[in-house]
């Protein structure tokens, strides 16, 4: 019987606030709007706490999603699927991910305090 322990650890962004283009509509690129982006993923973690190269850099996170960001596109899917084949290409170990972007008071009939998009990740086992 083994007594190894395993452990799965968490990195993640969450509420990363940013000034953006993207938009369906042609006037959503002209004037941009704020969103919202969570960044969460989890890996096996191997033990060695003082390591940086033993983990995710959350700071690579946030470069990865902020040069996202600043990439105009007309859907929201189209960047979450661009921030996490980024963060998987990047950190290859990630057991699972999941991106999510906030459109904040969408410009559409209503009071709506934000649209939505989430996609998650999970590695073939």
């Amino acid at each position: 019987m083994s007594n190894a322990k395993s452990y799965i650890q968490t990195v993640a962004l969450r509420d990363v606030k940013c000034h953006a283009f993207h938009g369906y509509y042609p006037e959503e690129q002209l004037t941009g709007i704020y969103f919202m982006v969570d960044v969460v993923v989890t890996f096996v973690h191997t033990g060695d706490t003082e390591n940086l190269n033993h983990t995710v850099n959350y700071e690579v996170l946030n470069t990865i999603l902020l040069e996202e960001m600043a990439n105009t596109q007309k859907m929201l899917e189209t960047v979450v699927r661009r921030i996490l084949d980024r963060v998987i290409d990047t950190y290859p170990f990630v057991r699972t991910g999941k991106v999510g972007i906030r459109k904040m008071n969408p410009p559409m009939p209503g009071e709506i305090g934000h649209s939505f998009v989430e996609l998650s990740y999970e590695a073939a086992q």
